[in-house]
């Protein structure tokens, strides 16, 4: 039996199964194309050799670990280049893992608990991301220029002892990580709880909707509890797929409790799963099993919320109890259908075909119980970001057919908080700005821990000339989803920017861009506020990254849509580019 000493570079592609499923064809050769044009002469360069492919997956080995590290990162931030030219919902990123292990050699291959490690290591990487084990870290520390976060031990599977990681800063993050913030939150003055993906144990991998569906119903139905905290169901499925520690997930997030389990459904049978962890050390408050007809989904999530709310001693006020047990539907068809489509709308792809789809599964809903809600409001959405899009043969109708949809929803269920948030959505564009903070404060009152609520009810404020009113509602989304804070960054840097502080918003535009290096609409108001700072030649810098990025940018087209109140406050906008001579 030969064995040596290597460093060993496991890699992955990010949600790839998806994308085979929307375009096999064309997905297959984009990769293939990338492996030939970037990944192997990159591999070359840092004297490495690809031992295996796995469909999208990569086992690299090295000579040297420095040389790993040094690809590993020139790995992630090349793909990120590659890939601007992408729409950012049809971008390959991988997760990367460097191990420094012992292997058997059997030919051409490699084996052994160095491959293995590497591998789980892959899998604890963030999108865009690496993750190093640590006898790695301290073979290559002061050796490479590359920052590193203690993740602390984690169990791997099928790994005998647990193993410290390391996460490797890499210079150009993926745009589209939805990464877990780095610094621990602080705890809050009240009972606080992530629920973790349920994992889909069917044996049919197509029912991971209903999985992901349960779960998203569950974090609807405790974000209706004033007395809870909820992480938003963003931020948790950041774990989607991935192994984790639970009480390294509690610190990081802030909360002290986290529920996880598992769905598994085999024809009209369903088995759910579910423990309640406390994140402070590990332990089990309560477990359950519930093996069930599918007709009983819907007891068993209200069992579940009410399990969790008990375990917890939370009292729960007449208006809350209602609004966890009523509303819905009873039929087990029409839920099946709006969980397909609810997962379309709100996943990755954003294209007509995914329009065309949700709408379809949203009106199959619909046919089999006609007076449920939900689906209704799914519509609405769907037309909503049709007319933003223009995914349909005649966008300009779509904002119409939310309205009417919007109408439908709310009169078969005025307690559906997801409803009123979307006719809220749908009141910015027409600048109905009373309707608009009346939704939001009503999807609020349904749902207090609802984070898309919080930020519409903030840019109204935005937008009606009291910023300093929206700053509130806007860090308590980021609070609550602190795995997508970028995605409120651009509206908490308008907030101070229209206040007219506009240091302030030059760090949150800086730190956004930081997140995500390719957005055009905060560097415009990021060159903007450097104008007004007099800080003209920075501002021309970003100026021109962000023709780069956008070649077509144009600051009249944009700020006409923002949905301003005063025109004094759009001119701020057009003013401080001005200042530095960027207007057009």
């Amino acid at each position: 039996m030969e064995r040596r000493l290597v460093a060993i570079l496991a890699a992955d592609v990010v949600g790839y199964t998806a994308m085979m499923g929307t375009d096999e064809a064309g997905t297959f050769q984009r990769l293939a194309e990338l492996r030939q044009e970037i990944l192997e002469p990159l591999i070359a360069r840092y004297h490495g050799r690809i031992v295996k492919l796995m469909g999208d997956g990569f086992l690299v080995e090295f000579a040297s670990l420095v040389d790993a590290v040094n690809c590993a990162v020139a790995w992630q931030e090349a793909v990120v280049e590659h890939e601007t030219e992408q729409p950012e919902d049809n971008r390959f990123a991988f997760r990367i893992g460097v191990n420094l292990g012992d292997v058997i050699v059997d030919g051409e291959d490699i084996h052994g608990d160095g491959v293995n490690i590497a591998a789980r290591l892959e899998g604890l990487a963030e999108p865009g991301g690496v993750c190093l084990s640590g006898d790695s870290y301290r073979q290559v520390r002061g050796k490479v220029e590359a920052g590193f976060e203690d993740l602390g031990e984690r169990s791997l599977k099928n790994v005998a002892e647990p193993v410290r990681v390391y996460r490797i800063a890499v210079a150009r993050p993926w745009p589209g990580a939805a990464s877990a913030p780095a610094r621990p939150q602080p705890l809050q003055d009240k009972p606080s709880i992530v629920v973790l993906p349920l994992t889909n144990m069917s044996a049919d991998p197509e029912q991971e909707y209903f999985s992901d569906g349960i779960t998203e119903d569950i974090i609807t139905d405790l974000s209706k509890v004033s007395g809870l905290f909820v992480i938003a169901r963003n931020s948790a499925f950041v774990y989607k797929d991935k192994a984790f520690n639970v009480p390294d997930i509690c610190r990081k997030l802030g909360v002290r409790f986290a529920l996880e389990g598992s769905v598994r459904r085999a024809g009209n049978r369903v088995r759910i799963t579910a423990q309640l962890i406390d994140g402070s050390n590990g332990g089990h408050l309560w477990a359950e099993r519930y093996d069930r007809d599918l007709t009983d989904i819907f007891e068993v999530q209200d069992e579940v919320t009410q399990q969790i709310v008990s375990a917890l001693k939370i009292t729960l006020s007449v208006t809350e109890k209602s609004l966890i047990v009523e509303g819905g539907t009873k039929n087990v068809d029409a839920y099946d259908f709006f969980l397909r489509g609810r997962e379309l709308l709100f996943g990755v792809k954003r294209d007509r075909e995914m329009f065309e789809q949700s709408t379809a599964c949203f009106r199959r809903a619909i046919e089999f119980d006609p007076n449920y809600g939900s689906p209704f409001a799914g519509l609405a959405m769907a037309y909503t970001l049709d007319y933003q899009n223009h995914w349909s043969d005649a966008p300009e109708t779509s904002l119409d057919q939310a309205e009417r949809f919007i109408s439908e929803a709310i009169a078969k269920d005025d307690k559906d908080p997801f409803a009123h948030y979307v006719a809220a959505v749908a009141a910015i564009w027409r600048k109905d700005y009373e309707r608009w903070a009346d939704e939001a404060d009503l999807a609020l009152s349904l749902s207090p821990n609802y984070a898309p609520a919080l930020n519409a009810r903030g840019i109204m404020h935005i937008y009606t000339g009291a910023p300093a009113k929206a700053i509130p509602y806007i860090e308590r989304a980021m609070r609550l989803d602190p795995a997508f804070q970028q995605q409120y960054m651009h509206f908490l840097g308008t907030a101070h920017f229209v206040a007219g502080d506009y240091e302030t918003a030059v760090t949150i535009f800086q730190d956004r861009i930081s997140i995500n290096p390719t957005t055009d609409l905060s560097r415009a108001f990021l060159a903007s506020a450097l104008g007004h700072l007099g800080q003209l030649d920075e501002a021309r810098r970003i100026w021109r990254e962000l023709k780069e990025i956008n070649p077509r940018y144009s600051p009249v087209d944009h700020i006409a849509i923002l949905p301003f109140r005063d025109p004094a406050d759009a001119d701020k906008f057009t003013d401080g580019l001005r200042k530095a001579d960027l207007a057009e």
